[in-house]
């Protein structure tokens, strides 16, 4: 009887290794990848960058063509889904001509397009997400009579700190450093969990800020999984770092996508 019950422990082992490979193998393969803002945002956190500099343009250029090593077939950026006929006229006009200028800039069209076009991706989607967009980031500086307004101050001070010393990188050396696990992590923080600390004796008015914010990222998520794709499928997604953070936590727990390492193609 021992033995029969270590046996159909093994079996057990060997069958849940294999279901847990063979699901691995069947799903799509995911870059996530986060940057600043490239052109005007009404963001609060802003990187200062040039779109039109010829030393920015070459440097944006350069790491398309590292991510494009991961030979995408699906291309996302952070565009409205309505505005999807928009985006692939433009993007159709850019591979048709070199001298054409884009109507949509920064990152899209620094990035994504040259992404798109050397991995010869035909058409690009939209995923982002505005009607529920509007929440109040600053609540912490405006709530009067607080249980507790130091810790988030406080987390700012130190976090702005450190973005300072960012700015100062490379273009690369920037999108490293956006790319990593700990940035990433601080993003949700600075905009969506550390307004939970802000809030007055038994009411939640950070978190319900807070909350708008997680919606909307769900919502990009739930536009994410209404394209269609095969288990051949390559998806490149460029985002916001704050975006990106939270398709990265989503993805993570998915029974459809498998994040790759972003910095294996950051080099």
């Amino acid at each position: 009887m021992l033995k029969i019950g270590i046996e159909m422990r093994k079996s057990i082992l060997i069958l849940g290794t294999f279901i847990c490979t063979f699901m691995s193998a069947q799903k799509i393969k995911v870059l996530n990848f986060a940057t600043f803002h490239m052109v005007y945002t009404p963001d609060a956190h802003k990187v200062q960058f040039d779109q039109n500099d010829a030393k920015n343009k070459s440097e944006t250029y350069a790491i398309a063509k590292m991510l494009a090593l991961f030979k995408p077939t699906i291309v996302c950026v952070e565009i409205l889904p309505e505005r999807n006929e928009e985006l692939n006229n433009d993007y159709s006009a850019f591979l048709k001509n070199k001298a054409y200028k884009t109507k949509i800039g920064g990152e899209v069209a620094l990035i994504a397009y040259e992404v798109a076009k050397i991995s010869g991706v035909k058409k690009i989607y939209g995923i982002d997400e505005q009607a529920t967009a509007a929440y109040n980031y600053n609540i912490g500086n405006e709530l009067k009579n607080q249980v507790d307004s130091l810790t988030s101050r406080n987390y700012y001070n130190s976090v702005y700190k450190e973005f300072a010393e960012v700015g100062k990188l490379s273009t690369l050396d920037k999108l490293k450093t956006f790319n990593s696990e700990e940035t990433l992590q601080k993003f949700i923080n600075l905009n969506a969990d550390i307004l939970t600390y802000n809030s007055t004796k038994g009411n939640f008015e950070g978190a319900d800020e807070a909350s708008k914010f997680y919606r909307r990222n769900l919502r990009i998520f739930s536009n994410l999984n209404q394209i269609p794709v095969t288990k051949d499928d390559r998806i490149f997604i460029i985002m916001g770092a704050t975006h990106t953070a939270f398709l990265n936590e989503f993805m993570k727990r998915s029974p459809k996508y498998e994040l790759v390492n972003t910095a294996d193609y950051l080099k």
